[in-house]
């Protein structure tokens, strides 16, 4: 708590701003007064999943764009001790799909909520969508003409 305000932090890597996203970070705005949001670098992302498709520099400026954001700041870790304890916030919130991996929080005294992702949009989905559009189209490109029953032959 900082001057009396309950301080929430949330974060993520926001590669490919989708709806969900603009959700936790709605939910989150929600829960106190001032809402900081890590953005994950692309060192941080690339080693645990796969590079973002929009760089590090894009991703922390979209979110900076959105309203419901009083701070946001680079993440580089996802162990977040060495945070509770600089900016001293009060609520952490993040996607269901983490459930239980920042239970430690609790120990210094943060309220972790995870917010119920749901089925809907990610990232990871989003991508493999468009890998596979641009599969059909490549594929129905190549057949528009007969192409592939000429060289068949």
């Amino acid at each position: 708590m900082i001057e009396k305000k309950t301080v929430v932090y949330t974060s993520g890597t926001f590669d490919m701003l989708h709806i969900n996203h603009l959700r936790m970070i709605e939910y989150a705005r929600g829960l106190g007064e001032l809402l900081i949001v890590g953005v994950n670098t692309d060192d941080l992302v690339i080693q645990h999943k796969s590079e973002p498709i929009i760089p590090f520099n894009e991703r922390i400026e979209l979110v900076r764009a959105l309203r419901w954001p009083n701070i946001v700041i680079p993440q580089h870790s996802l162990d977040h001790s060495d945070k509770v304890k600089k900016l001293k916030f009060d609520v952490f919130v993040v996607g269901d799909d983490w459930f239980g991996k920042y239970d430690y929080l609790e120990n210094l005294g943060v309220n972790v909520v995870y917010f119920p992702y749901g089925q809907g949009v990610s990232s990871t989905r989003l991508k493999k969508r468009v890998v596979e559009r641009y599969a059909n189209l490549q594929h129905r490109a190549n057949n528009h003409f007969g192409l592939e029953t000429a060289t068949q032959a």
